[in-house]
């Protein structure tokens, strides 16, 4: 795929599930190598967006170029170029680990090219993942967070240009999480363009280059989470005591406050300066979403682009869902 061909586009993706709009007007372009989050309330349509990226579900209409190829067409050398790791695996617990990626990785070996061998050899891939010491450990001996380990393995087992995480740790406890957390991390030398939903917003913030939030069937912002903050909160709140006085103010411009605060007479004690965390600015979003107020693209770092070609005919879903 050449490299002025984004990873992923969609324009003005949408989804119906009967009388029921999940998506409306999803449009998106995630260039290769990102890191990119989806964020989004429950029922905003993450996951269907990403089984349409995935080629699991055919759109109700709009356009879709996962690495140039609309994903419910491609065929099977384009999904050799894709990782999925999904919420949960259904697989025999009697495989044990080396065993299960060599099986697996047989599918991979018809479409290995002289620029990308696959599959990934499974020792080198156990290795990469953490799993080195675990060859012969039955799946249903697995801890959580070895499985997880495992599940991106699958994931990784044809070297994908693109790689789909499907909140990828929901019920993990906090050390398996921060185990996740590292090894994602450890993959930035992939070259890899890595597509996560989540709801964990200090889970994004970790994780992503940027943020994409998902609300009222449309794509609401998009932005790096410092972007985010401060594009969907403006002001800043200013705490200090004066004179053993506790104040606390919000200002647009918190420079200029403090310069003005110095200026003035009596002693101060324990300034802090704090703008809105990524949780509150995210919450806000999808409340102004939610109530209908304006959110307008200029505030929310959506910048306006040039007008798209025409989509071509709608291809008319074969799915429903209640």
């Amino acid at each position: 795929m050449p490299e002025s061909v984004p990873a992923i586009r969609t324009h003005n993706l949408q989804m119906q599930y009967a009388a029921t709009r999940v998506l409306d007007d999803v449009t998106l372009t995630i260039d290769r190598g990102e890191v990119v989050a989806l964020l989004g309330p429950n029922g905003a349509g993450k996951t269907t967006t990403i089984e349409i990226l995935e080629g699991f579900r055919v759109p109700s209409g709009g356009e879709v170029s996962v690495l140039g190829e609309t994903p419910h067409t491609a065929g099977e050398s384009w999904r050799a170029r894709v990782g999925v790791v999904l919420q949960s695996w259904r697989d025999h617990g009697k495989w044990r680990v080396e065993e299960f990626l060599d099986y697996l990785g047989l599918y991979y070996t018809d479409y290995a090219t002289p620029e990308v061998a696959r599959p990934w050899p499974t020792a080198d891939l156990l290795e990469r993942v953490g799993l080195a010491g675990k060859t012969q450990r039955r799946l249903d001996r697995l801890s959580g967070g070895e499985r997880r380990r495992l599940d991106v393995a699958v994931g990784l087992l044809g070297r994908p240009e693109v790689l789909f995480l499907d909140e990828p740790t929901a019920g993990f406890d906090p050390q398996a999480r921060r185990d996740f957390h590292e090894l994602i991390r450890s993959l930035s030398d992939l070259d890899t363009t890595i597509l996560l939903t989540t709801h964990d917003l200090a889970e994004a913030e970790l994780l992503a280059d940027r943020i994409l939030v998902l609300a009222g069937g449309s794509i609401v912002a998009d932005g790096t989470p410092d972007e985010l903050r401060h594009r969907m909160s403006a002001t800043a709140s200013v705490r200090f005591r004066r004179d053993g006085e506790l104040h606390t103010e919000s200002t647009d411009d918190p420079v200029g406050y403090l310069r003005g605060l110095f200026a003035r007479p009596g002693e101060i004690a324990d300034l802090e300066v704090r703008r809105a965390s990524l949780e509150e600015a995210y919450l806000t979003l999808v409340h102004q979403v939610e109530t209908g107020a304006d959110t307008g693209p200029a505030t929310l770092g959506i910048p306006p682009g040039p007008e798209p070609d025409p989509a071509p005919d709608r291809v008319p879903a074969t799915r429903e869902e209640t």
